[in-house]
């Protein structure tokens, strides 16, 4: 299957981070490579892209769709997570601005034999970096309920995780999507309302399976170093989990201390290092939504590095 990715709030990321020839930027997951392609295009003739992806398929399909813009773009399989160590390999001190999408790709939704959906049954899988061993099955059919309950409930928000985690225990082997589907509907009395019941477990045994929030809390333990003075670092949530740790790091960097409000004077060390362009997340058009209805829970937040 081809791969197939639309690239959500790109204009507005374009306003943003306002690529200019000469300098260089980030896409810490490059996917289809929509938001790359805009950034080549707004930095011609000699501006400089670093893509990151951790899915192969990805990697393949974007550096074939750019092929045309040579070597201003560099692509590498790996998270944005290791973004600095990249950095360094390819000898750029910093980026004049950088682009994180999260989430999983409308492919990764759309190619059943990634084991992604429940809309049709292929074997559990889930993995976004297919070199990895850790797999959605591995967790389904070993996990102890009581770690299976604290992924359902913590990353799926997910109310009647210990009721789900109980069912799947009893009903191991559970070999597919499908049949995965299928039970969790069973534990949950059946379907209630527009939303597949197995929406929020399929997303928390997504992320598990891809540690997406530790590879998020990474990053931003200090991604502001990665931007060059008045860079710009704009990141594109979906779910509350992703944009609470966004929206908290982000307040962190352009506060000028953390330390509690009556204490008699500054004893933490810390310095402001962003301003926040983005008071409220930026959301997208009626327009691209119905255009593009994965967009519906997009949110953007855009800092600036001081």
């Amino acid at each position: 299957m081809a791969f197939a990715h639309v690239s959500v709030l790109t204009r507005e990321v374009i306003e943003f981070l306002k690529p200019e020839p000469g300098k260089r930027y980030l896409d810490g997951t490059l996917g289809g490579g929509g938001h790359t392609e805009r950034l080549l295009i707004e930095s011609s003739p000699d501006g400089l892209v670093l893509g990151l992806d951790r899915d192969d398929e990805a990697l393949a399909a974007a550096q074939l769709h750019l092929s045309h813009f040579g070597a201003r773009l560099s692509a590498r399989q790996a998270s944005f997570a290791a973004a600095g160590e990249i950095l360094t390999e390819l000898r750029w001190q910093s980026v004049d601005g950088a682009i994180l999408d999260l989430g999983v790709s409308s492919h990764h939704l759309d190619a059943p034999e990634r084991g992604f959906s429940f809309r049709s049954s292929a074997r559990l899988d889930m993995r976004m970096d297919r070199r990895q061993r850790l797999d959605a099955y591995e967790i389904v059919n070993r996990y102890a309920a009581p770690e299976l309950e604290r992924i359902l409930k913590i990353y799926g928000e997910e109310p009647r995780a210990r009721r789900i985690a109980a069912a799947i225990v009893a009903a191991r082997p559970i070999e597919t999507t499908g049949g995965l589907a299928a039970l969790i509907a069973r534990a949950k009395g059946g379907r209630a309302g527009d939303r597949h019941p197995a929406t929020q477990s399929f997303q928390a045994l997504r992320i598990a399976v891809n540690q997406e929030l530790d590879h998020l809390e990474s990053f931003l333990e200090n991604g502001y170093e990665l931007l060059a003075p008045g860079g710009r670092l704009a990141v594109i949530s979906f779910h509350s989990l992703e944009d609470r740790l966004v929206k908290s790091a982000f307040r962190k960097w352009s506060r000028d201390c953390l330390c509690p409000p009556r204490a008699p004077a500054c004893a933490c060390g810390w310095s402001r290092k962003a301003k926040l362009l983005t008071t409220k997340p930026v959301t997208p058009s009626a327009a691209e939504c119905q255009s593009n209805p994965r967009a519906r829970s997009a949110k953007l937040r855009v800092v600036e590095r001081v």
